[in-house]
Protein backbone atom coordinates (compact mmCIF):
# COMPACT_ATOMS: atom_id res chain seq x y z
CA UNK A 1 0.00 0.00 0.00
CA UNK A 2 1.31 3.82 -0.71
CA UNK A 3 0.05 6.39 1.48
CA UNK A 4 0.79 10.22 0.85
CA UNK A 5 0.79 12.74 3.21
CA UNK A 6 0.84 16.65 1.72
CA UNK A 7 3.69 18.31 3.26
CA UNK A 8 5.17 21.67 4.26
CA UNK A 9 8.60 20.70 5.74
CA UNK A 10 8.47 18.36 8.66
CA UNK A 11 4.46 18.85 9.10
CA UNK A 12 1.35 17.87 7.68
CA UNK A 13 0.38 20.67 5.34
CA UNK A 14 -2.99 22.11 5.85
CA UNK A 15 -4.28 21.77 2.31
CA UNK A 16 -3.30 19.17 0.48
CA UNK A 17 -3.27 20.84 -2.76
CA UNK A 18 -1.26 23.83 -2.07
CA UNK A 19 1.54 21.92 -0.37
CA UNK A 20 5.22 22.00 -1.28
CA UNK A 21 5.54 18.12 -1.34
CA UNK A 22 4.10 14.84 -0.84
CA UNK A 23 5.72 12.07 1.44
CA UNK A 24 5.14 8.46 0.32
CA UNK A 25 5.15 5.70 2.33
CA UNK A 26 5.22 2.57 1.00
CA UNK A 27 3.64 -0.22 3.53
CA UNK A 28 4.23 -3.43 3.80
CA UNK A 29 2.73 -5.55 6.96
CA UNK A 30 2.31 -2.53 8.72
CA UNK A 31 5.53 -1.39 7.86
CA UNK A 32 7.63 1.84 5.91
CA UNK A 33 9.38 -0.17 3.19
CA UNK A 34 10.01 2.71 1.28
CA UNK A 35 9.65 6.89 2.10
CA UNK A 36 10.25 9.19 -0.76
CA UNK A 37 9.46 12.51 -1.01
CA UNK A 38 8.44 14.63 -4.51
CA UNK A 39 7.17 18.03 -5.19
CA UNK A 40 4.09 18.90 -5.83
CA UNK A 41 3.96 19.22 -9.35
CA UNK A 42 1.18 22.04 -9.56
CA UNK A 43 -2.56 22.50 -8.25
CA UNK A 44 -4.98 21.79 -11.45
CA UNK A 45 -8.55 20.97 -10.95
CA UNK A 46 -8.38 17.66 -11.01
CA UNK A 47 -4.75 16.86 -12.00
CA UNK A 48 -3.34 16.05 -8.38
CA UNK A 49 -5.75 12.96 -8.21
CA UNK A 50 -5.17 11.32 -10.93
CA UNK A 51 -1.58 11.69 -10.74
CA UNK A 52 -1.36 10.50 -7.67
CA UNK A 53 -3.48 7.53 -8.21
CA UNK A 54 -0.76 7.03 -11.34
CA UNK A 55 1.97 6.67 -8.26
CA UNK A 56 -0.22 3.93 -6.78
CA UNK A 57 -0.97 5.76 -4.22
CA UNK A 58 -4.41 4.45 -2.04
CA UNK A 59 -4.23 6.69 0.74
CA UNK A 60 -4.10 10.50 1.03
CA UNK A 61 -3.72 12.30 4.69
CA UNK A 62 -3.96 15.92 4.55
CA UNK A 63 -5.21 18.67 7.09
CA UNK A 64 -7.62 19.86 4.55
CA UNK A 65 -9.19 19.29 1.11
CA UNK A 66 -12.43 20.64 -1.35
CA UNK A 67 -15.29 18.40 -1.57
CA UNK A 68 -14.45 18.13 -5.24
CA UNK A 69 -11.47 16.66 -4.75
CA UNK A 70 -12.02 13.88 -2.09
CA UNK A 71 -14.85 13.22 -4.62
CA UNK A 72 -12.24 12.79 -7.12
CA UNK A 73 -9.75 10.64 -4.97
CA UNK A 74 -13.03 8.65 -4.22
CA UNK A 75 -13.86 7.80 -7.84
CA UNK A 76 -9.86 7.01 -8.14
CA UNK A 77 -10.95 4.68 -4.98
CA UNK A 78 -8.22 6.48 -3.46
CA UNK A 79 -9.24 6.76 0.60
CA UNK A 80 -8.87 10.52 1.83
CA UNK A 81 -8.15 11.34 5.51
CA UNK A 82 -8.21 14.98 6.77
CA UNK A 83 -8.26 17.43 9.22
CA UNK A 84 -4.63 15.87 10.47
CA UNK A 85 -2.29 17.96 11.88
CA UNK A 86 1.50 17.19 13.36
CA UNK A 87 4.64 16.00 12.01
CA UNK A 88 4.47 13.78 9.47
CA UNK A 89 6.30 10.88 10.80
CA UNK A 90 4.55 11.33 13.93
CA UNK A 91 1.46 10.92 11.62
CA UNK A 92 2.69 8.20 9.58
CA UNK A 93 3.49 6.28 12.57
CA UNK A 94 -0.27 7.06 14.54
CA UNK A 95 -1.43 5.47 10.76
CA UNK A 96 0.47 2.37 11.01
CA UNK A 97 -1.14 2.13 14.17
CA UNK A 98 -4.55 1.83 13.21
CA UNK A 99 -4.96 5.24 15.35
CA UNK A 100 -5.56 7.90 12.66
CA UNK A 101 -8.77 9.22 12.03
CA UNK A 102 -10.21 12.01 9.83
CA UNK A 103 -11.03 14.90 12.08
CA UNK A 104 -12.15 18.78 10.98
CA UNK A 105 -11.37 19.74 7.86
CA UNK A 106 -8.26 22.22 8.03
CA UNK A 107 -9.24 24.02 4.46
CA UNK A 108 -9.62 27.31 4.47
CA UNK A 109 -10.13 27.66 0.44
CA UNK A 110 -13.45 26.29 0.21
Amino acid sequence: MKVAISTDGEYVSPHFGRCSHYTIYSVENGNVVEKEIIENPGHQPGFLPRFLSEKGIECIIAGGMGPKAASLFNEYRIKVITGVTGKVEDIINEFLNGNLKSGEDLCEHH
